[in-house]
This record gives structure tokens, sequence and C-alpha cells, in this order.
């Protein structure tokens, strides 16, 4: 079960919960908190500072009796963000970025927040509201004045399940009960188990796609313990809400999945790090890690098998995309800044706590959960020889039909745009912001390793779109969630950005194109982690696939002056300064 905040709180692991208590009992977290949480921990103060100034959604002011966050992805501003935000403005008497005089509403923006089927969409005290309109937000904003309160009045979230391989192929959503895979363990060895895994090919589905059979075999030969198995829930990449889907719809699959890699690598504990923008699904996930407790499937010696103990719990985190890395969501799990590791070892050598530790996502632990349910199989009369299964997509963006889509591996990108209802497809992001841009052109290219890996984010912009406003979001997005750890990503992402900016100003020269790929290229190669490495692909790639587009934004003469530089424009706000 999830650990209850207490101001009393002693261990280190439990930083982020004790940071959460004073954050929701005070709206902030004051000097008197911080000095106290040093004291508490046998840490400094300065330390502790350095943590919760990492994390988006902690607070040293008042961030209001109603804390609001509304969503900045690209998907939302081209569905009404700009509207909705000036609505918000207007009803609450607030900036973004502050609270108002009486205290009552903080606005501030915020990254994706997994509701990217449903834009524009936002959190007021970490409940959803969604598909907003200047009316909507009135409406809103009224009821709370009144005295409603957010649970009360915000939107039930629909799984949007839009479209599965027929029933004997299916394998996410095919009819599920609770507990109709951890009892099969009776009749596996763990040594069967991870067999299994492997053959139906399971990998990781976060994005790097990494065998699971080979990650649990690897850990399972470690003899040190103890073990964990951790659950990565941050799903922070924009455009992405596969996993929202899987814990609302069946939240025991994922729970079982975790359950059956315990006993397959000897894990006694099993973590679920919950990103902090689906707190309202905490609820759901303790409820069903509870009932798993009173079905025996949880606890000492499961299943009457002698040694086979495991628990589980939830740690909420609290607002970094840069948490979705492995070696980061540990960092974080074990109470410090959640930056990314050098990686002298792997987490199945040293994890969690320095111990052999198993991180898969939650597509990832649903699909083994599955395997033992269905026997490995059922994977492989669905998919391609080399790619078995099945693959969730979220498809989000400019088509009349967005949603979860579960696929069989090697559909085209043209069965894809035609099965959501795409509008006029022009500029396609495959596996979000830090994955690759398509054209239309490219539908029969396969989505497969091998081909066009999608970690689960699909979003289609249509021919009306500017291509330079998607990549200016991105830009922001990473510039804002890099950690600041190592130059290249620090530094790139700040450079970048300038540069879009530029070329948005048509201030911009031919060489600057140049100049960004430069960038990229040193960004990729000595960047730490993946967050630096990926953050400018999309933009290369773009400038490779729309060059009549690009030639259209910069002038053509190399050395000289910029033709396009307007004096008056710049200097039409001076006579506002100048006294």
């Amino acid at each position: 079960m999830s650990k209850s905040p207490s101001p009393l709180t002693l261990n280190r692991t439990e930083v982020l919960d004790r940071l959460w208590y004073y954050q929701t009992k005070y709206r902030r977290i004051r000097k008197k908190d911080v000095r106290e949480s040093s004291e508490a921990l046998g840490i400094s103060p300065v330390e502790l500072e350095g943590i919760i100034s990492f994390y988006h959604f902690f607070h040293r002011e008042d961030a209001g009796k109603f804390t609001i966050y509304l969503n900045n992805s690209i998907v939302s501003e081209t569905k009404g963000f700009e509207r909705v935000k000036e609505a918000f403005e207007k009803e609450t008497g607030a900036s973004f970025g502050t609270t108002d005089p009486g205290g009552h509403f903080g606005l501030f923006e915020t990254s994706c927040i997994g509701l990217s089927d449903f834009e524009p969409a936002a959190l007021i005290n970490f409940h959803p509201f969604i598909n907003l309109n200047t009316l909507k937000v009135k409406s809103i904003i009224s009821a709370l004045k009144k005295g409603a309160k957010p649970e009360d009045i915000c939107d039930e979230i629909p799984d949007n399940i839009r479209q599965t391989p027929e029933s004997s192929k299916s394998i996410f959503f095919k009819p599920y009960h609770l507990g109709s895979a951890v009892p099969k363990l009776q009749k596996s060895k763990p040594e069967k188990v991870i067999e299994e895994v492997k053959k139906a090919g399971i990998r990781g589905m976060g994005g790097a796609f990494f065998p699971t059979g080979m990650k649990w075999e690897s850990c399972r030969a470690e003899p040190e313990g103890p073990k964990y198995v951790i659950c990565n829930a941050d799903e922070g990449e924009p455009g992405t809400f596969k996993d929202r889907v899987l814990m609302t719809s069946m939240p025991g699959l994922v729970l079982e999945g975790m359950i059956i890699a315990g006993y397959a690598v000897g894990a006694t504990e099993g973590i679920v790090y919950l990103r902090a923008e689906y707190t309202w699904l905490l609820d759901k996930l303790n409820a069903a890690i509870s009932q798993l407790e009173k079905m025996g499937l949880l606890g000492k010696d499961i299943l009457g098998i002698n040694g086979f103990d495991f628990s589980l719990r939830v740690q909420l985190g609290a607002g970094a995309y840069v948490c979705g890395e492995e070696t980061a969501l540990l960092n974080s799990l074990e109470g410090k800044r959640g930056e990314p590791r050098t990686k002298y070892y792997f987490p199945t050598q040293k994890g969690y706590l320095d111990k052999p530790t198993v991180v898969n996502n939650v597509e990832t632990f649903a699909a083994a959960a599955r395997v033992v349910e269905l026997g490995s199989d059922h994977f492989l009369k669905t998919g391609t020889k080399e790619n078995p299964g099945t693959k969730l997509l979220s498809i989000s963006g400019d088509c009349r039909k967005p949603g979860i889509y579960e696929i069989e591996w090697g559909t085209t990108v043209e069965e894809v745009l035609k099965s959501c209802g795409a509008e006029s497809p022009n500029f396609i992001q495959v596996s979000g912001p830090s994955g690759q841009c398509i054209t239309a052109k490219e539908g029969k290219r396969k989505i497969e390793v091998g081909d066009l890996v999608c970690g689960g984010s699909f979003m289609i912009f249509n021919d009306q779109r500017d291509i330079l406003q998607i990549l200016t979001n991105y830009s922001r997005f990473f510039k804002e969630e890099s950690c600041g750890l190592c130059t290249p990503c620090r530094a790139g992402n700040f450079i970048i950005q300038r540069k879009l900016e530029k070329i948005s100003k048509k201030l911009a020269f031919q060489r600057d194109y140049k100049e960004i790929k430069e960038w990229g290229h040193v960004m990729a190669m000595t960047s730490r982690c993946g967050l630096g490495k990926a953050a400018t692909n999309s933009l290369i790639q773009a400038l490779d696939k729309f060059p009549e587009y690009f030639d259209k934004l910069v002038d053509k003469d190399q050395e000289g002056l910029n033709t396009r530089f307007d004096l008056e424009a710049a200097v039409a706000d001076y006579d506002k300064f100048k006294n």
C-alpha cells in the first residue's frame, strides 16, 4: 500500500511523501517545514531545497486554495489553449504563474497531463477537467466560488478505447478478472516464467524496447538481495496516455504483472512510481492492491509457495518528465533529485537502494501478466514473426476519433491514419517529441521494431498547422524539463529554442539550420540521458523532410544584412521606456 505522508517520517525514501504532506496541508512548503525535515532526515537544508526546487508541483509560495494546472502541450495549443488560458485569468482574477490576491486560485501552466484525447484539459487540485472552453471554465470557477469541491465537479474520464483486434488476437483488452494470472504460477517455476516471457517476445514498451525476458533473467542471476520490482507509471511523453487507460480500466492486470515479475526474479517488494498528474488514479490503484491482499496474492508464502513473499505500494511523483528515465526515477524513489545516474551498472545489478531491480513500464507489466494467463502461443499468432503481439497507441490531434488503439505489430501508418479518421495529415509525430516525425507520404511504413518503433504517442497535425509552432512547443518543453545536470542538454536546449525564435522572427539564415544540426549532434553524442540525446530528433528530421517550408523562413543572404529585419517594429515600444 502507499505510505501515508507524516511529519514524523525519518526514512530518506519517504522524502516525497513528507514534502507532499506539507504541500497539501499548507499549499506550499514553508521555511519551517524545510528546517524540520532537514533535522528529521539528517540531510542539509541546502540539499532539501535542491530537491524541492527540482519538482514542478512543490511550491515555496502559496499555490492557492484551488491550484489549477493547465496543460500547454502542442495538442492543447491546437485545440484552443490560448482562449482557455484567457478565460481562467478572467474568471479567477489571477495571472498564470501567480495566485490571486485572496489566495483562492493559483494558475500554472504544465506539460502534458496524459489527457491528450480530451484537450484542452486541466487539473484542479489534481482532479481532471477535460474538453475545456470559455463557457465551461466560467461554469467551473463559478461553482468553486460558490463552495463546490473540485472532486465533486470534475470530469469522469472515459477509457476511450477506440479499436482492438478480434478477440482471438487481442491481448490487452480481452475480458479480465482480478486474479486471473498470478494463481497460474503454482504450475510454473520462476525460470519457466522467464522463458515464456522471452518466447512471447515481450519488450519494454515505454520506448527502449529492450527484451523483457533478458532483463528479468539478468536480475534473477544476481546473488545479492533484497530485490525490487519497479513499475514506471511516469508516462510524461507529450501525447501519451495508454498507461492511464490501462490503470483505469484494469489496474489489477498491471499489478499482477509486477507480482509475476517478483516471483520470476526473486524480489520481495514492488513499487508503482505514479506521476503526480495521475493523483486521481491513486485510490483506484490502492483499492486493487487491497483486493489482491485479501485474495492472498500479496503477502507471505503466496499461493502456498514457500518463500514467495511480495508486497506492493504506490509512490507519488511530483512533476518531472526526466523521472521517466529509469535511473532518474530510482533517484527520485530514494528521496533525491530525480537526476539520471552515470551508468556504471544496470539497474538489474544496482538499482533501487543499490540492490538488483527490475524497472518496466505499465504496458510491459500488463503484457507479462497476459503471458502467464494466456500463454506465449497467444502472442505468437498475432503481429509478425519478429514482433509478435500487439501494441497500444495513444492517438490524438487532427483526427475524428482520438483515443487508444490496440494494433498488431506490423500495422502500417496508412492503416492507423484511416482507422482514426485522420484529417488531411501532414506532420505526424510518432513516440512523442523525442521520437520521429514523418510525413503522410510515409504511409507504407510499418509500426514495428526495425522500422518505425512507437513508444505510444501518435500525434497527427493537418496541413493547416504551422510546423514551426509545433517544433517551438517541443523545444520549450525540453528546455523546461531538462534537469540541467549536463551542459550539452542544459545549454543546447536553450540555444535551440533561441534559434527557433530567431527563425520565427524571420531573422535567420540558412547557416542557422546547419548550426541547429551541429548542436543536435553534440547533444545526441554527449548528453547523459535520453532527454538531451533525443531533444532535437524531430526538429532535424523536419528540416530534412519539409525543405520547401523551411527555405521560405530564412534569408538567402548568408553574410550580409538580413533584408527581412523590420527596424520600425524593433523600436515600436521605444517611447514607453525612453523616459
